[in-house]
């Protein structure tokens, strides 16, 4: 049976090397799945200027639509980063290096999707019901991804190790 390690893991018979790796290939499955819709929305994003209705919108729905086209180029280039990272420094023996980092670029482009995404929810409920829909829909969105994607994992991992070693705990 396995007992939780200092890190909230599930002790293993592996190297420190081996975690390292394991933990790396986790990273970037987890990554594959996000990847894809970052890299629609954008797509959908750099097209929407040359829709007909573009020239209708208002100052702040421009603006809005400006800022979420930034904030999903930063998520891709934050969930894109830990590849040219590895690419660059994998045979140089600094594999925990880039795993550090890759995670750290990962919470970051997860923070910066999350935060276009609340922007589109805002701007799409603006165009079609007004600011005094958009306001608590938009609200709602962001309250979902912060709980779902950072509030829930956080205080997961504040349960006690015990709780943690449980296979239905986490």
């Amino acid at each position: 049976m396995s007992s939780p390690n200092r890190g909230g893991e599930l002790a293993r018979d592996e190297t420190p090397a081996e975690r390292v790796d394991r933990n790396f290939n986790e990273l970037l499955g987890e990554l594959r799945i996000a990847l894809p819709g970052v890299q629609v929305l954008f797509a959908f994003l750099l097209t929407v200027p040359f829709a007909q209705r573009f020239s209708e919108l208002t100052g702040f729905q421009r603006g809005l639509y400006f800022a979420v086209l930034l904030l999903t180029a930063l998520a891709c280039a934050l969930l894109i980063a830990p590849t040219a990272y590895h690419r660059l420094q994998f045979r140089r023996g600094r594999k925990e290096e880039i795993l550090f980092f890759a995670n750290r670029a990962a919470v970051l482009g997860l923070a910066a999707l999350a935060s276009a995404m609340t922007g589109a929810v805002l701007l799409i409920t603006d165009l079609l019901f007004g600011i005094a829909a958009a306001i608590p829909v938009g609200a709602g969105a962001a309250l979902m991804f912060a709980s779902l994607w950072y509030l829930l994992p956080l205080h997961r991992g504040r349960r006690s190790p015990v709780d943690r070693g449980h296979p239905r705990a986490g």
